[in-house]
């Protein structure tokens, strides 16, 4: 009996485990909701931004003047250095001199010539004139005296004139440079004939230093500043435009920066643009006339801009940007967003975002609209460096 006994109790315990592994089994199948999806969200905070405009042009030099020949001759002698830097003044090239020496000799005798006959018909007309108040001599023959008095008056200016045009003439046999700055090839070498005025430059004089850059600016964007400006979303002051910054076609930032020059007032009816003039410095010579630049405009200060960043930006099937955000109570929303540009590593927002409003930056393909989230701070890794991935920009981006 008391095997008997044994043996019912040991049913009896097998039978009580294996219920409660069932019921373990049991609670664990059913199971309990799953734990909130783990996010990295931003803290939205509104500060003032300086706004800049990016825009591209092309380089020209400050003075520009083509040497031309103002007489006709065959050249001597080329008195300089191509690419070399000339001073104004500076003798350029050397014309043969030979015929314009002697048609100033020759201007210079006649005129001796009539200063000479000036004394005799002058003293030939006071005499005439002595005499004909006494009635010595005709009337005729004092007015004959007068007018060669007057001829010859008149002769000594045309000398006169015309030994300061020979003059002139053989001064422009040595052609000089009319600007300080850097010349280039030459057209023309010793033994060549010019002519006066002719079509073809000799050679061209730049000046390089300070040079000029023109940008174009389309109206529209024009427009949109001075709308953004009246209605004070931006602060603009006079010395935004002393610092315009220059980059290089290479990508690298010109060490010196320019001033904004003036605006065109006619605008292009091709392009709808109209043209911007920067001049930069150039003590060193970096900047060549005719170079493709990029210039960096500060447009203002935006006052309580909202940046949010761009891997925080997502796109629906029609393109059009938004963001999830996570609300006091830890549920996702979606809000769509309008943007202006970006400004670093982040889109600056217009539109959908207020200051202190939590942006989902990591986990957005975890979450949809309505889902509750657990949200964590946003601790940007060394290898992204803080930057999210480039969305495609939006139209108004520049």
């Amino acid at each position: 009996m008391q095997i008997y006994a044994i043996a019912l109790r040991m049913i009896f315990i097998s039978l009580l485990a294996a219920g409660f592994l069932l019921n373990g089994c049991s609670d664990k199948g059913k199971g309990g909701p799953p734990p909130p999806t783990e996010v990295s969200v931003v803290t939205i905070q509104a500060k003032s931004v300086a706004t800049t405009t990016e825009l591209p042009g092309r380089t020209s030099a400050h003075l520009v003047a083509e040497v031309r020949p103002q007489v006709a001759g065959i050249i001597q002698k080329r008195l300089f250095s191509e690419g070399a830097n000339v001073r104004a003044g500076q003798v350029l090239f050397q014309i043969d001199s030979s015929l314009y020496q002697a048609a100033l000799d020759n201007a210079k005798a006649s005129l001796a010539r009539s200063e000479a006959q000036l004394s005799t018909i002058q003293l030939k007309a006071a005499r005439l004139k002595e005499l004909l108040a006494e009635k010595a001599v005709s009337q005729q023959d004092y007015d004959d005296a007068a007018a060669a008095l007057k001829q010859t008056q008149a002769d000594i200016q045309f000398g006169k004139a015309t030994v300061e045009a020979a003059r002139i003439n053989l001064q422009h046999t040595a052609i000089g440079a009319p600007i300080s700055g850097r010349i280039g090839r030459s057209s023309v070498t010793e033994g060549a004939l010019v002519t006066t005025h002719q079509p073809q430059p000799m050679a061209t004089i730049q000046e390089l230093d300070p040079m000029y850059v023109d940008v174009t600016q389309s109206t529209a964007e024009i427009l949109r500043l001075r709308r953004q400006l009246q209605e004070g979303r931006i602060e603009h002051s006079m010395k935004h435009l002393d610092g315009v910054r220059l980059l290089l076609e290479d990508g690298s930032e010109y060490p010196w920066k320019g001033v904004l020059q003036f605006q065109d007032v006619t605008v292009d009816p091709t392009t709808g643009s109209v043209v911007l003039r920067m001049v930069f410095p150039n003590p060193k010579g970096i900047l060549l006339p005719g170079m493709f630049v990029r210039t960096v405009i500060q447009e203002g200060i935006r006052k309580n801009a909202i940046l949010v960043p761009q891997q925080a930006v997502s796109r629906d099937l029609k393109g059009n940007p938004f963001a999830f955000v996570v609300d006091s109570k830890g549920i996702v929303q979606q809000r769509p967003l309008t943007l202006d540009r970006t400004v670093g590593d982040a889109w600056l927002a217009t539109s959908g975002l207020e200051s202190g409003e939590r942006v989902i930056v990591e986990g957005i393909l975890k979450v949809k609209p309505g889902a509750p989230v657990r949200a964590v701070s946003f601790k940007p890794s060394a290898k992204t460096n803080g930057k999210g991935q480039n969305p495609a920009p939006p139209d108004q981006t520049r």
